[in-house]
């Protein structure tokens, strides 16, 4: 009968050899590849249906976020983990995208596809980030590509200018050390087109001949801008000179050629992978969030099809005029586009004067774009069109990026808010819907905070280990947590350790998980340590009407979630929240935490009838905390179909935490009952 048994098993289950087993996994992806090669053949057929259709866009992010939703449901179902099943996904729209762009590239200018052969320049070594850029840029060409490096910007754009490339890659601005003023320069001063953008993750490791301790490096080699990105980390370095070099890759060069224990270099793991060296250290940058933007630089414009989302860059110099720079946004901002940069340089051999850059979304052929155009040169001294170019990135993607949109029973938008609202004079400045129509939206990297579909706060108490806390965060994002929320982070790991390291623990978990940091801050005084690792400051209900905490968070460029003090009215709420909004941080959120009850078998009541009082009043995005009240998790759904953005929720992890709280299988069960899963 066991033989029997034996036979009828899968095949998949008797094979006990390694070889056997990597066999099979040879034979799965070898299977992926021909998947991969029919999904590209689908796409070109969709490609070349829509090229026949002129009001049919290439990308729908509609149906992009609709469609990741669905397979990461599915594949959480299957056993496998959400966030891997979206990157994954993601990566193939994002490759689609390219090649049905390509397709009507090639349709606008047919000389295109007989392009065999392309040499494209950039900045450095291979390795380097610009490198990384040219072959995600151009690897759907379907061209054979020399990439070739340039020790300068200058000279790989004059290698664009005399023929010897014809496309360069050049880094213009980065989400931490801001624009790269070099860059700028060249673009006014030689005359080539843009005709393409990248945007480069940034992914800082500090790499070394071997496994050096961090104690023993005595000098660190990166390019300027990649050292600057990293200041907070080198400063930590004892006895530690950095030296800017030519590139990242480069200094990685450098120190593998020099073979001394105590050199360093900053770059991608990519570049220490080319040339042979380890990894010491990873994610070493300021922030988490580290892109640079790139642009593809061209001898002449190309043509860009008007079903493509579009950016337009311009450089011009003013009129000495009162308000002429207001006149130029104006032009732009009167016919709906949108500005997504503005930047003033020095205008040479012209002292006192200055030429600035824009960039908004359109296309310099589209008739809006065309009469802005003719406007803006009518009021400037001088104006330059630097090129049209397909947009990485757009307005309508970033609000649709992030969790799937909910039913509209569950976050159905309030009316606007009534004429004698919008007429009446306000005490509430910077919070209410006069001030600002439109619902504030807030990213928290993961996910959205004020988007169509509720987030998921997951809060737990403390851990002893970090292992401990790994494993519940890793199970949190599997039951369809966006945000973990730790109310004491200095005793969140057992208070073993300085703050500062505390945190840093606690930011490589959330980034594990993977979910959003939300953190509880209560002193005016750790504001900027929490800061710096939290996607997400929490001010707490017994903190509410603390000045100098609303004070130094309204400084920051940080989210922030204010709890509502169980005594407070809706005004007094508000007026909290206006002053961290007047202080400069627009990016506020409210919580709904209870408030006193008169029912002393109900000390703590939540106030459901204020969320579509909030959502008519203000633009600020509101979320729910019902686990804090006697009847708990039962009034989740309420909070929702009343309009909330969210809800946040104790769970029974680590300790301190309420007996009212969920357990992880109720967590997970009410997230999918809810159908917002991951």
């Amino acid at each position: 009968m066991s033989d029997s048994g034996d036979a009828s098993r899968p095949k998949s289950r008797m094979l006990e050899g390694l070889d056997d087993l990597r066999g099979e996994l040879d034979a799965i992806d070898r299977g992926i590849l021909s998947a991969l090669v029919e999904r590209d053949r689908v796409v070109a057929e969709v490609g070349k249906r829509k090229s026949q259709k002129s009001d049919a866009k290439v990308r729908d992010p509609v149906r992009e976020e609709a469609m990741i939703a669905r397979l990461t449901s599915e594949g959480q179902q299957a056993g496998l983990d959400g966030f891997y099943v979206g990157r994954v996904f993601r990566e193939l729209l994002d490759h689609s995208v390219r090649l049905q762009q390509e397709l009507l590239a090639r349709t606008q200018d047919p000389t295109r596809a007989e392009q065999r052969e392309l040499v494209v320049s950039y900045q450095g070594v291979d390795g380097a980030y610009s490198h990384l850029a040219a072959m995600r840029h151009f690897g759907p060409r379907g061209a054979d590509v020399l990439y070739r490096g340039y020790p300068t910007f200058r000279a790989m754009m004059e290698a664009v200018r005399d023929g010897d490339a014809q496309y360069g890659v050049l880094p213009i601005e980065n989400t931490t050390a801001g624009s790269i003023n070099d860059a700028y320069d060249l673009l006014a001063q030689m005359d080539l087109s843009i005709v393409g953008e990248e945007v480069q993750r940034v992914d800082h490791c500090l790499v070394a001949i071997g496994q050096v301790p961090l104690a023993n490096i005595r000098r660190v080699f990166s390019h300027p801008q990649a050292l600057a990105q990293c200041s907070n980390f080198l400063s930590s370095l004892p006895d530690c000179h950095a030296e800017a070099f030519t590139d990242t890759a480069m200094a990685v060069q450098r120190v593998g050629r020099e073979q001394d224990l105590t050199q360093a270099a900053i770059a991608s793991e990519d570049a220490a992978r080319r040339y042979g060296l380890t990894v010491i250290k990873r994610e070493i940058a300021n922030q988490k969030e580290n892109y640079t933007r790139m642009v593809v630089v061209a001898a002449k414009p190309e043509p860009v099809d008007l079903r493509v989302a579009a950016k337009t860059s311009l450089v011009l110099a003013l009129k000495h005029e009162q308000g002429a720079l207001l006149g130029c946004l104006s032009a732009l901002a009167e016919r709906g586009l949108n500005l997504t940069k503005l930047e003033s340089r020095p205008r040479m051999h012209t002292p006192w004067e200055y030429l600035f850059y824009l960039d908004f979304e359109g296309n310099r052929d589209d008739r809006d774009v065309q009469d802005a155009l003719a406007e803006l040169r009518a009021q400037t001294s001088f104006l330059r069109v630097l090129g049209s170019y397909p947009a990485r990135r757009t307005r309508e993607q970033r609000i649709l990026s992030g969790p799937p949109p909910a039913p509209p029973s569950a976050s159905t938008p309030p009316p606007p808010p009534s004429a004698a609202l919008r007429s009446a004079p306000l005490k509430l400045a910077m919070s209410s819907r006069a001030f600002r129509p439109e619902d504030t939206i807030i990213d928290l990297g993961l996910a959205l905070l004020g988007g169509a579909s509720p987030l998921f706060v997951a809060c737990v108490g403390a851990f002893t280990q970090r292992e401990e806390l790994l494993d519940a965060a890793r199970g949190l994002a599997h039951a369809g947590a966006h945000v973990l929320r730790l109310a004491d982070p200095a005793r969140a790991l057992g208070g073993s350790g300085s703050l500062d390291q505390v945190l840093a623990a606690l930011e490589e978990i959330a980034q594990l998980a993977p979910l959003a940091l939300a953190l509880e801050v209560t002193d005016a005084r750790q504001v900027d340590a929490l800061a710096r690792r939290a996607d997400l400051l929490v001010i707490p209900a017994l903190h509410m009407n603390d000045e100098a905490l609303l004070h130094e968070v309204g400084r920051l460029d940080r989210p922030v979630l204010l709890e509502r003090s169980s005594m407070a009215s809706i005004d007094e709420w508000l007026a909290a929240a206006d002053r961290i909004l007047d202080r400069g941080n627009h990016r506020v959120a409210l919580s709904e935490v209870g408030i006193r009850s008169f029912d002393p078998a109900l000390p703590s009541t939540l106030d459901l009838g204020a969320i579509p009082l909030l959502r008519e009043r203000s633009h600020l995005p509101v979320l729910v905390d019902p686990t804090r009240g006697r009847f708990g998790a039962s009034l989740a759904d309420g909070a929702l179909a009343v309009g909330a953005h969210g809800l946040s929720l104790a769970l029974q992890l680590g300790a301190g935490q309420p007996e009212r709280a969920l357990t992880l299988a109720e967590f997970g069960a009410l997230t999918a009952r809810l159908g917002h899963a991951g």
